[in-house]
C-alpha cells in the first residue's frame, strides 16, 4: 500500500472554483447545444410524421430537449456555486445545497450518455416505422379527393423527387398497388374493364410508376408506363436497358438520411458527456466532503497470473484554516 499525500492549499482552490465557473459556464453553452440538437432531429421527423407507422418516434428528440434544459440549470447554480466558492462567507450558504447537487450531476450526465446511445440505436426501430409508415403512404397515393389524405400524393411525389428514391423498396412496389384513382378510370374502356376483372381485388393493376420516380439524369424521355414490356417502346429492352427510374428506394433513403443526422449527433453528444465527466471530476476537489476525505483508487494488475492486488490511497490534505471554513 503506497499513501501520497497532496497539499490544496486556499490559493490553489480559489484558482480552481475560478476555473469552474468558465467551465460551468462552457457547460450552459453545451446544454443549449444539446437542447438545438434536439429541436432539429424533432423538426427532422416531425417533416415526414405522415411517412411513419410509429407517431409516437420522438423519444431520442425529447431525451436530447430535456437534458438540454437541464444542463442550462445545472450549470448555470453550478457556476454559482462556484463563484461564490471563493467568497468563504458566501460559500457557508451553499454547504447544504453541494451533496445534492453533486448526486443531481452524476445523475444528469448519465442521462447525455443514455442520450448519446439512443441515437445510435434508434436506427431499427426507425426502420420498422419507415417501412410500414411509406406502405401506407403509397397505398393512399391515389386518394386525392379524401379528406385526411389528399396531400399524400403530392408528399409522395415530392419525397420520390428530392431523395432520388422510387417506392417503398424499389420501382416495383408501384406494380402491386392501385395508384390511380377510378375517377381518373374510363369505365367504358374494354381494356380498363378487362384489366380490374382480371384482378382478385378489383383493382387497377399495371406496370407502371409515377412521373416523380423519372430520373432527371436520363438522358432518354422517361418511360413510366408498360415498364416491363420491351416491344411497346421503340429500341427498348427491358431486361439490359438501363432504366431511367430511381433505383434506390424511399425507405432506404430515408434511413441513410435520418442515420447520418443521428450519428453526427451522437459523436457530439458523446463530446459533451465528457466534458461533463471531466468536470464532474474537478468539481470532487472543489468539495471533497462530497465523496469524503480520502479517495480510494484499487487497481488491478491483471496481466500476470501471480501479481497481487494492489490498493493506493490518495488524501487531499488542506490546512487547519481551510479544512475548518469549507468542511
Amino acid at each position: 500500500m503506497a499513501v501520497l499525500k497532496v497539499k490544496f492549499t486556499k490559493h490553489k482552490r480559489d484558482k480552481l472554483a475560478q476555473v469552474l465557473w468558465i467551465l460551468n459556464w462552457i457547460s450552459v453553452v453545451t446544454g443549449i447545444i444539446l437542447l438545438s440538437l434536439g429541436l432539429f432531429l424533432k423538426i427532422e421527423i416531425h417533416k415526414r410524421r405522415e411517412l411513419m407507422s410509429n407517431r409516437e418516434i420522438h423519444s431520442v428528440p425529447n431525451m436530447l430537449i430535456a437534458v438540454g434544459v437541464i444542463a442550462c440549470g445545472i450549470n448555470f447554480l453550478g457556476g454559482k456555486i462556484c463563484y461564490d466558492c471563493v467568497d468563504t462567507n458566501k460559500f457557508h450558504r451553499w454547504k447544504l445545497v453541494m451533496l445534492p447537487y453533486i448526486i443531481c450531476t452524476f445523475f444528469f450526465t448519465f442521462c447525455i450518455l443514455v442520450g448519446a446511445l439512443m441515437c445510435y440505436t434508434m436506427r431499427t426501430e426507425l426502420e420498422e416505422s419507415l417501412y410500414q409508415g411509406l406502405k401506407e403512404a403509397l397505398r393512399y397515393y391515389k386518394d386525392t379527393d379524401t379528406p385526411g389524405r389528399c396531400f399524400l400524393k403530392r408528399t409522395i411525389d415530392m419525397l420520390q423527387i428530392e431523395f432520388q428514391c422510387c417506392g417503398n423498396n424499389g420501382f416495383r412496389d408501384w406494380f402491386e398497388i392501385q395508384w390511380i384513382s377510378n375517377r381518373y378510370l374510363d369505365m367504358s374502356s374494354k381494356e380498363v374493364i378487362d384489366r380490374l376483372k382480371s384482378n382478385v381485388d378489383g383493382k387497377y393493376l399495371m406496370d407502371a410508376v409515377p412521373f416523380s420516380c423519372c430520373s432527371i439524369n436520363s438522358p432518354r424521355p422517361c418511360i413510366q408506363y408498360q415498364i416491363t414490356n420491351s416491344s411497346a417502346h421503340f429500341n427498348y429492352d427491358f431486361q439490359k436497358e438501363e432504366l431511367n427510374l430511381w433505383k434506390k428506394g424511399c425507405r432506404q433513403a430515408l434511413l441513410d438520411y435520418y442515420t447520418q443526422i443521428m450519428q453526427s449527433i451522437g459523436f457530439t453528444v458523446l463530446i459533451i458527456w465528457l466534458f461533463e465527466v471531466g468536470l464532474i471530476r474537478t468539481l470532487l476537489l472543489l468539495y471533497p466532503q462530497a465523496v469524503s476525505k480520502v479517495f480510494i483508487l484499487t487497481l488491478h494488475c491483471t496481466q500476470l497470473p501471480f501479481v497481487t492486488e494492489r490498493k493506493y490511497i490518495v488524501r487531499l490534505i488542506f490546512p487547519q484554516s481551510v479544512h475548518s471554513n469549507y468542511l
